[in-house]
């Protein structure tokens, strides 16, 4: 065993060195993402944070009444925003929801499209398939250290981190969705002489939009989940106070911030869903 050991391929080298190019030689393209990234987070924080909360509130119970039609689900989530402004973690929520809100988007803006051209084309998916499970099994803090260097402290390295850890589960479910569409379908389209774009948008994906919204609502779970660990590189939001907590051993805290956490994930999971899913559960 001591000459393999003797013998170490040098992949960590590897990767360090590659870093290192692209500190050197590529640092204003990382520079320009992460101001632009953070133009648009800051942006949104400050639009938000702008607004009255009660206002606000108001606004989000109106929307959750709009999607789901349930008077009893808009006053859950007025009552659970309550609490969260009652709590003092107003401006830590804002921050989070927005940091959220681009990650998903991004999420499925990169995802929906891979997931539909990997079910449309196999070879792909066997090609990504080994991608995707790395990225979703390799340790955070393996990418964020890199992420940390290459776009500088603060809540970018954050987002990208999310967005990493949070993409293959729109890429999977799109992908399970669109290729699950059953054969008679397409084939009675085609019957009728649709091309392969009208096949696309009025028989695979309105049959995938369960599945797609599906990945939608775990994206969002994920990014959440990655909250705490987007603290730890300088992203403000719900995940500060924890690390804080955790470091003082602050049980209150801890528990305050970790329950406005599961408030947000909630509300957002029940804003999300589709309307004969919500009133099934209920």
């Amino acid at each position: 065993m001591e000459w393999l050991e003797d013998n170490k391929i040098p992949l960590g080298k590897w990767i360090e060195g590659f870093v290192e190019f692209l500190t050197e030689n590529a640092a204003w393209f990382f520079d320009g993402i992460s101001d632009v990234l953070g133009f648009l987070i800051n942006g949104l924080i400050d639009v938000l944070q702008f607004a009255p909360p009660l206002l606000l509130v108001l606004l989000i119970a109106a929307v959750a009444y709009w999607l789901q039609r349930s008077i009893w689900l808009a006053v859950g989530v007025a009552l659970s925003l309550l609490l969260i402004i009652n709590l003092g973690y107003w401006e830590e929520t804002i921050e989070t929801l927005s940091l959220v809100i681009y990650a998903t988007l991004f999420c499925m803006v990169i995802g929906v499209p891979v997931g539909i051209a990997a079910a449309h084309r196999p070879w792909l998916y066997t090609a990504i398939r080994p991608v995707l499970d790395l990225m979703q099994t390799i340790p955070t803090f393996a990418y964020l250290i890199p992420t940390l260097i290459l776009f500088g402290l603060g809540v970018v390295p954050g987002l990208i981190s999310t967005v990493i850890f949070a993409i293959p589960a729109p890429i999977r479910l799109t992908y399970l969705g669109v290729s699950s569409v059953p054969t008679n379908l397409v084939e009675a389209g085609e019957s009728f002489g649709a091309t392969k774009s009208q096949l696309l948008w009025k028989v695979e994906l309105p049959h995938a939009m369960p599945t797609i919204m599906a990945g939608l609502t775990q994206c969002i779970m994920l990014s959440l989940s990655m909250v705490v660990i987007a603290a730890l590189v300088g992203a403000d939001g719900l995940g500060k106070p924890v690390v804080r907590a955790l470091n003082t051993v602050d049980v209150a805290r801890g528990f305050e911030a970790g329950l406005a956490i599961v408030i947000v994930a909630i509300v957002l999971d029940r804003l999300c869903k589709q309307r004969g899913a919500a009133a099934q559960e209920r």
